[in-house]
């Protein structure tokens, strides 16, 4: 054979190795792509289900505020805050509506020129907090804009977010542990504290089952801990902090009464606007869902 032959040999077995090395590379990728796509879709699919599961238990529980919280957190909801600066003004609005002045902590009821009503209110504090875990900032501030009764309440349970069990543990200096249903917590002297129905119980070494009661500023505390409760249990709904009534406006933010009248006049919410018993009583009456709100 001569040279030139068995060069030709040589070129053509590189060719050869070469296109075969690119087709198990294209094949390699092609595997790769199809991992990863498959792995996003199992992730997102699990994602999806914990989501409905979370959801359908909130609508179990009845925790609307919850459910709204989760909902502008997914960028499904209507955030009002987004939402709130509207093209009408007061001046244009031909049925009543409501004024809140952040600076003047005041409220007045109007339609047109005429007033209805008026009553002294709170506001929120513009005080933060870090969420702890997370480089998060909370402001508890009342929104301003133009938002709009999206429902009515008596005798309204405040359902107390994750926040308020942080705010109350950097008060009192403790830790904070969070009790979920099925998943008991032992604590150091050898009792267990767990879910039972609608309620917290604590059983003790010799069994004995005592049902627990929890109150704003009167939380669980367990080995230096606050318990944060599961949503829809009778210890994650605190009744009277609300008042007699409540002016549902969305996002978590309402007009309602308060069992602190000592705070009207302050800014010292979390950014609800509260009202005397008596006041938010007149506007219970009143006003209607669809009534705008506008604060400025």
């Amino acid at each position: 054979m001569s040279r030139e032959s068995q060069m030709s040999l040589d070129d053509a077995e590189r060719t050869s190795n070469a296109g075969g090395n690119a087709t198990r590379m294209v094949l390699a990728l092609v595997a790769l792509a199809i991992v990863v796509a498959l792995s996003v879709w199992l992730v997102a699919d699990t994602l999806k289900v914990r989501f409905s599961r979370d959801v359908a238990r909130l609508v179990f529980n009845d925790n609307l505020e919850a459910l709204d919280q989760a909902r502008v957190e997914a960028g499904s909801g209507a955030d009002s805050i987004r939402v709130a600066l509207a093209a009408t003004t007061p001046a244009e609005e031909t049925g009543p509506y409501i004024v809140v002045s952040i600076a003047d902590r005041h409220l007045w009821y109007k339609q047109g020129d005429s007033l209805l009503f008026e009553a002294d209110v709170a506001t929120g504090s513009g005080k933060t907090m870090v969420v702890r875990g997370s480089e998060r900032t909370m402001r508890f501030e009342t929104p301003r804009g133009r938002l709009v009764v999206q429902r009515r309440d008596s005798a309204p349970a405040w359902v107390p977010p994750d926040w308020h069990y942080q705010e109350q543990a950097n008060k009192r200096k403790l830790g904070i542990v969070q009790l979920t249903r099925g998943e008991p917590i032992r604590t150091k002297d050898g009792a267990v504290l767990d879910v039972s129905g609608s309620d917290v119980v604590l059983r003790s070494p010799d069994g004995t089952l005592k049902q627990l009661s929890a109150d704003d500023g009167r939380e669980i505390v367990v080995d230096g801990n606050i318990v944060i409760p599961p949503f829809g249990t009778n210890q994650r709904k605190y009744p009277g902090v609300l008042g007699t009534h409540r002016l549902y406006l969305g996002d978590g933010y309402a007009l309602h009464g308060t069992n602190q009248p000592q705070s009207i006049g302050q800014a010292v919410s979390h950014g609800c606007v509260r009202l005397r018993n008596e006041d938010i009583d007149v506007l219970y009456e009143r006003v209607a869902v669809g009534t705008p709100v506008y604060i400025y």
